[in-house]
């Protein structure tokens, strides 16, 4: 049995990653009507516990910009709201409002439900080991100054609109046959 090169075998495995997170994202939105950077977004403000623009954006590895497109939306919907800080009033804090709260006792995980079981199984070093390596392949892509934006589109976007600012776009420059795309 001949097997491909190890750089096809890599190519096929981070496509495969890429299709995983993809799947994920759009049933995240079917599930709770949020995008995973804004359910990223919603879950870091309840974490911080009021955080400014700025170190929310900071936590999810995001742009000022990104960020406060994400936080104008959630709090379009009523699910985090913007303060002014007693002790500070230039700062502003962002909060998940009980709508928000309510939103995310309800969301499922920013990861797959079978990936999370897998990972919790796993002992502390392997755990360790996984984000080593994925830090170092993204490392490796040169990829340390693109914004991680958890959410990805292959393929043409509608020239009129762009896509949102919270994703990012790839180009596909080989096919866009959905069945090719799913490998």
């Amino acid at each position: 049995m001949e097997y491909a090169p190890a750089e096809d075998q890599i190519v096929a495995a981070l496509r495969r990653i890429m299709r995983a997170v993809d799947l994920h994202s759009r049933r995240l939105v079917d599930e709770c009507g949020l995008t995973l950077p804004q359910l990223a977004a919603l879950r870091g403000a309840a974490r911080l516990a009021g955080p400014t623009v700025s170190a929310l954006a900071r936590s999810l590895h995001l742009s000022q910009p990104t960020v406060t497109g994400i936080v104008d939306r959630l709090e379009g919907r009523g699910l985090l709201r913007r303060t002014r800080d007693d002790a500070d009033r230039r700062s502003v804090r962002i909060e998940a409002t009980l709508d928000g709260q309510r939103l995310l006792n309800d969301a499922p995980s920013l990861l797959q439900d079978r990936f999370r079981r897998e990972l919790t199984r796993l002992r502390s070093w392997e755990r360790s080991m996984i984000l080593a390596t994925l830090q170092r392949i993204a490392e490796m892509m040169d990829a340390e100054s693109i914004e991680a934006a958890p959410v990805l589109v292959v393929g043409p976007v509608d020239a009129s609109t762009g896509p949102p600012d919270d994703v990012v776009q790839e180009p596909d420059t080989t096919n866009t046959d959905p069945e090719v795309l799913q490998t």
